[in-house]
């Protein structure tokens, strides 16, 4: 498989998946609207494409856009990427199908609040300081099951204070590449 080898963070497996189908239609969904990190090369790619390969019965296979290197972004260590407990899963908005977001919460009855995507992440958004603001990538894992029925993605975020080499103009484009993606969701 040549790339993937060399980066097992982009080979997800799904064979604990019940509703194997139903995952798969999920993600594809969110090819290129949110950015997938690897820990292993240190990498986020802003474009790239899912695939699901014959030969590799029940995974799912990210190829970054070999035509965009621009598009990657380098020297991104794992200490800089934090879970955040939010979980994207598929539901009713109003009165058709839609993207729900579900936000934890630590007090009162109910351990999560879900809303429409966009709403929640609108107000998780504005609850975080502009120098923490919320950057939600993806990583191997975060495609998972809610229950035996519902795919869900958990959320992890980029702590731009953690990119200390880079530089303020470097991190300001990946905040800016990774919020114009979540704008296409």
């Amino acid at each position: 498989m040549g790339f993937a080898d060399d980066n097992k963070d982009l080979v997800w497996d799904l064979d604990a998946f019940s509703q194997r189908r139903k995952a798969t239609d999920f993600v594809m969904g969110f090819e290129n609207k949110l950015c997938v990190y690897s820990g292993a090369v240190e990498q986020i790619y802003t474009n790239y494409n899912i695939f699901f390969p014959k030969e590799e019965e029940r995974k799912l296979v990210i190829l970054p856009n070999p035509y965009a290197p621009h598009d990657t972004f380098n020297g991104i260590p794992q200490e800089a990427v934090s879970a955040t407990g939010l979980y994207i899963v598929p539901g009713r908005v109003g009165d058709k199908d839609g993207l729900l977001l579900r936000i934890p919460f630590r007090s009162g009855n109910s351990k999560f609040r879900t809303v429409p995507l966009q709403v929640g992440l609108r107000v998780v958004g504005q609850s975080r300081t502009p120098d923490r603001p919320l950057l939600p990538v993806l990583m191997k894992g975060d495609l998972r099951e809610l229950n035996a029925d519902t795919p869900c993605l958990h959320l992890h975020t980029i702590q731009l204070d953690q990119l200390e080499k880079h530089s303020m103009l470097e991190r300001d484009s990946l905040r800016k590449v990774i919020q114009h993606h979540l704008g296409r969701l």
